[in-house]
C-alpha cells in the first residue's frame, strides 16, 4: 500500500508562512494518517456494540477496521523509512485500536468469527475499506480482475491453477499397508460404450434436457421401485416404506440414483443403506460444510459396522482406513489427489445442485473423482442427493447427470444411449421427448414429496443436524467447558476432603454430593454477572452456530421454498439475516422490539409475499399467537431450556390446516454441552405428548431441571474419565 502524498522533502525542515500553509490545507485526516480514522471507527462500534442488538453494519465495520489495523501493523514494521522511535509509537497507538477491539469482541463473541482467516470480505466491506483508507490518506489497492474459468475436464484432479495438495499421513499408512488395489475385471466390460449407429450424427443432449420441460408438465419423475414395506435394519432401526424401496432397488443391481426426495425425507439414510446392499465400500461422500458432521452421526445409526471418518483441514485427523470417507466442498480442492487414488466403491454427492456450474472448481473436482471411480469400478454407486425440483431450471442437471456417468460432455452414454437407440425414434419424431425423458428417468430419478408418502412419516418430527465449531471459536468454547468443568470438579473434592471421604481417582461417584456441587454452581451463575459459566457459554454456543444454522436455513429454502427461522438471541438473529442479504434471500423479521404494525406487515410479507423465503422468528417473541403454516420446515438455531419452548415454536406452524408433514431441523453442536442439553430435554418429556400451546408451572421446573442435569453430566463425565 503507498501513502498518498508520501513525499515530504518539499516541505521537510520548513516552518515559515508558506510551508505552514502548503500543511494546513491538506485535508485533516490524511495530515494526521490512517491510525485516528482506525480509532475514531473502532470507539464508533464500541459505542453501537453496547447497545444490542449488533447491526450488520456494525459488524461489517468491526471486520474492517480489525483488518486495517493488521494491514496497518504490518506496513509500519516493514517501513524502513521510520525511525526506531517513530515505529515504536505508531506500533502503541495500533496496539490501543488493538485492544479496544479486543474489549469489543468480550463484549459480543460472535465478532471473533470475523477475524478467522477463511472469513469472507463482503462488497460492502471491501467498499467501506477503501473509504477508511482514503480518509486516512492511503490509496486503497486496484480490485484484481476475475481470473477466467478453467475449462471442463473430467480426467484430471488438478484443474486451473494448480491447488495446494495434501496427503495425510494416514492415507500413507494405509498404502504402505495395501500397496495394490484389487482388480476389478467388470471395469473394462463397463468402459466398452455404447456407439450410436441409427442416431449417429443428431444433437441428443438438447432433446433430453427440453424433454422434462415439454412432455408430460407435472407428472412424476420416479424411475419404477420395488413394491416393499417397512423394513428393519441390522442396526435395529426401520427404514419406512418410501426409503425400502430405494435400498431394494440398490439391492436389485441399480447403481445409479439421482435421489430428489424433499428434506425430511431421510435421503441420507436411504444413501447408507443402498451402499450396503451394494457393497460400496469404501465410499465417499462429499457435503457441504454444515451437515458433514450429521453424515458421521448418521453413518453409526444406520450402518453401525462401518467406521466412518471425516476430513478436516488438511486431514490430520483422517482414518485412512475406515469405510466412509467424509469431505466438504470447501477442502475439496486440497485433498482430490489422494481421494481419486484411494479405491472407492461408491460415491455420495450431497445438495447435488452445488455442482451445477461446469466451470467451478469444486464441481470438476467433484466429476474427476466420479470419472475415476468409473474409470476402476465396473459399476460402482453412484448417488446425487438434492431437494431442488428437477424441472425448475434442468440445464442445472447437466453436472449431474454427468457426475452419474449417464452423459459426457457431448452425448448420452452406455444404457441411456442403447435406451435412446432401441426406442427407433429420433428428436424429429413427435413422440421422442416422451421417450427421452422416460430414458432418463428410469437411469435412476427418484423424486418424492412429502404429500406422496404422508402414510409412512409422522406430522410432526425434530430432526437433529450436529455441527462441528471449528477455528479459534471451537477451541474457545471447548476450552471453556473444559474450564466449567475442572471447577466443578475442585468443588467435588474440596466437599469430598471437608467431609473426610475417599478423594483418589477412581472412587465411586457420590451421585448425591455431585447434585448438590450442580446447584451451588448453578446458584453462583444465576446470581453473577461476570466470569464464565453455562448461561454465557449456552449463549456463546449459540452465537457460533448461527453462520451454520443460517445456511442450513438458505439450503432449505433452495430445496423446499418458505422456511421459519427461530432463535433466541438478537444477535443471532443479526447474524442469520446479514447471511441471507449476502446471498440474496428475501427475508422477514419478527422480534420482540416491534410495534404491532411492523409485527404484522412482516407477518404478512412471508405468509403472502412468494419472493420472501425466510421468515427470522425471537423465540420468545413469535414463539406464541402466530400462524406460519404456510412453511413445513423450521430451523431451531439455539436450543431452548425447556421442551415447551421448542415445541410452542414448532406449532407456529405444525397447525390445523397444515396440509404437510412438518419437520423441525434442531441444529446442535457436536461435543458439546449442547448434545447434552439436548438429550437432557428429549428425556425429560417426549414432544408429542406435549400440549400445543402455552407453558405450564411444570416447564419452569423442567428449565430448571436440564439446567441441573447439564452441570451434573459435566462432572460426572470428568469423573468417569479418571476411572480405570
Amino acid at each position: 500500500m503507498a501513502r498518498a502524498g508520501r513525499g515530504r522533502g518539499s516541505d521537510a525542515g520548513r516552518s515559515g508562512p508558506a510551508a505552514q500553509r502548503r500543511r494546513t490545507s491538506r485535508p485533516a485526516a490524511q495530515q494526521q494518517g490512517i491510525i485516528p480514522v482506525l480509532a475514531a471507527a473502532a470507539h464508533d462500534v464500541d459505542g453501537a456494540v453496547k447497545r444490542p442488538p449488533t447491526r450488520p453494519a456494525v459488524r461489517t465495520r468491526f471486520q474492517v477496521v480489525s483488518l486495517l489495523v493488521r494491514e496497518e501493523r504490518a506496513r509500519v514494521l516493514a517501513d524502513p523509512g521510520l525511525s526506531t522511535a517513530k515505529r515504536a509509537e505508531q506500533l502503541k497507538r495500533l496496539d490501543g485500536v488493538a485492544t479496544l477491539l479486543a474489549k469489543i469482541a468480550v463484549r459480543d463473541t460472535s465478532l471473533l468469527a470475523l477475524l478467522a482467516e477463511d472469513a469472507r470480505v463482503s462488497d460492502a466491506a471491501r467498499a467501506l475499506k477503501a473509504d477508511l483508507m482514503r480518509a486516512g490518506g492511503l490509496e486503497p489497492p486496484e480490485e484484481p480482475e476475475p481470473e477466467p474459468a478453467a475449462p471442463t475436464t473430467t480426467t484430471s484432479t488438478t484443474t486451473g491453477s494448480a491447488p495446494r495438495q495434501v496427503v495425510p499421513q494416514s492415507v500413507i499408512s494405509r498404502r504402505m499397508a495395501n500397496p495394490f488395489l484389487a482388480p476389478d475385471f467388470e471395469a473394462a466390460a463397463a468402459r466398452v460404450q455404447t456407439k450410436a449407429r441409427r442416431l449417429a450424427g443428431w444433437e441428443l443432449l438438447e432433446p433430453l434436457f427440453r424433454s422434462f420441460e415439454r412432455d408430460a408438465p407435472g407428472a412424476p419423475a420416479c424411475m419404477p421401485l420395488p413394491a416393499v414395506g417397512a423394513a428393519a435394519t441390522t442396526s435395529g432401526r426401520s427404514l419406512m416404506p418410501h426409503q425400502a424401496q430405494v435400498v431394494a432397488a440398490a439391492a436389485g443391481g441399480h447403481r445409479t440414483f439421482l435421489l430428489a426426495d424433499e428434506p425430511g425425507l431421510g435421503k441420507t439414510a436411504q444413501a447408507l443403506l443402498a451402499a450396503q446392499a451394494a457393497d460400496a465400500f469404501p465410499l465417499l461422500v462429499v457435503v457441504p460444510n454444515v451437515v458433514k458432521t450429521s453424515w458421521a452421526h448418521e453413518v453409526g445409526l444406520w450402518t453401525p459396522f462401518r467406521q466412518a471418518t471425516v476430513v478436516h483441514g488438511d486431514g490430520d485427523r483422517v482414518d485412512a482406513f475406515a469405510d466412509v470417507v467424509i469431505v466438504n466442498y470447501e477442502i475439496l480442492d486440497r485433498h482430490a489427489g489422494w481421494l481419486g487414488d484411494f479405491g472407492f466403491r461408491g460415491m455420495v454427492v450431497d445438495e447435488a445442485h452445488f455442482i451445477k456450474n461446469k466451470s467451478s472448481q469444486r464441481s470438476q473436482h467433484v466429476l474427476a473423482l466420479s470419472q475415476k471411480i468409473r474409470d476402476r469400478v465396473g459399476r460402482p454407486l453412484l448417488m446425487a442427493l438434492t431437494g431442488t425440483p428437477l424441472v425448475n431450471d434442468i440445464e442445472d442437471f447437466r453436472a449431474i447427470w454427468q457426475l452419474l456417468g449417464w452423459i459426457d460432455d457431448t452425448k448420452p452414454l452406455g444404457a441411456l444411449l442403447t435406451a435412446l437407440e432401441d426406442s427407433g425414434l429420433t428428436p424429429a419424431d413427435p413422440g421422442f421427448a416422451s421417450v427421452a425423458r422416460s430414458a432418463v428417468v428410469d437411469m435412476g430419478i427418484v423424486r418424492r414429496r412429502k404429500v406422496d408418502v404422508v402414510a409412512d412419516i409422522p406430522a410432526r418430527r425434530v430432526a437433529d443436524l450436529p455441527v462441528e465449531l471449528d477455528g479459534a471459536v471451537g477451541r474457545s468454547i471447548r476450552a471453556a467447558e473444559t474450564a466449567l468443568a475442572e471447577r466443578l470438579l475442585g468443588r467435588y473434592r474440596a466437599a469430598l476432603e471437608a467431609r473426610g471421604d475417599d478423594t483418589s481417582f477412581g472412587a465411586a461417584v457420590d451421585l448425591d454430593l455431585a447434585r448438590r456441587v450442580a446447584a451451588a454452581e448453578l446458584k453462583d451463575s444465576s446470581s453473577k454477572a461476570k466470569g464464565e459459566n453455562v448461561f454465557t457459554m449456552v449463549r456463546r454456543i449459540g452465537q457460533a452456530k448461527a453462520g451454520l444454522a443460517a445456511d442450513y436455513a438458505a439450503q432449505l429454502a433452495r430445496n423446499v421454498g418458505k422456511v421459519v427461522f427461530f432463535a433466541k438471541h438478537v444477535d443471532v438473529m443479526d447474524a442469520a439475516e446479514q447471511t441471507f442479504a449476502e446471498r440474496g434471500i428475501r427475508y422477514a423479521s419478527i422480534r420482540g422490539d416491534q410495534t404491532p404494525k411492523v409485527r404484522e406487515k412482516n407477518i404478512t410479507a412471508f405468509v403472502e409475499d412468494p419472493d420472501v423465503q425466510i421468515v427470522v422468528c425471537s423465540l420468545t417473541a413469535a414463539g406464541v399467537g402466530l400462524n406460519l403454516q404456510v412453511a413445513s420446515n423450521l430451523v431451531l438455531a439455539e436450543l431452548s431450556w425447556t421442551n415447551a419452548e421448542q415445541t410452542q415454536a414448532i406449532d407456529r406452524i405444525h397447525r390445523i390446516g397444515q396440509s404437510e408433514p412438518v419437520t423441525a431441523w434442531r441444529i446442535i453442536a457436536a461435543q458439546t454441552i449442547d448434545a447434552k442439553i439436548a438429550a437432557l430435554i428429549d428425556s425429560k418429556s417426549g414432544l408429542a405428548a406435549r400440549a400445543l400451546d402455552g407453558a405450564t408451572e411444570e416447564d419452569s421446573a423442567a428449565s430448571a431441571d436440564v439446567q441441573l442435569d447439564a452441570l451434573v453430566g459435566l462432572l460426572t463425565d470428568v469423573l468417569a474419565a479418571e476411572r480405570p
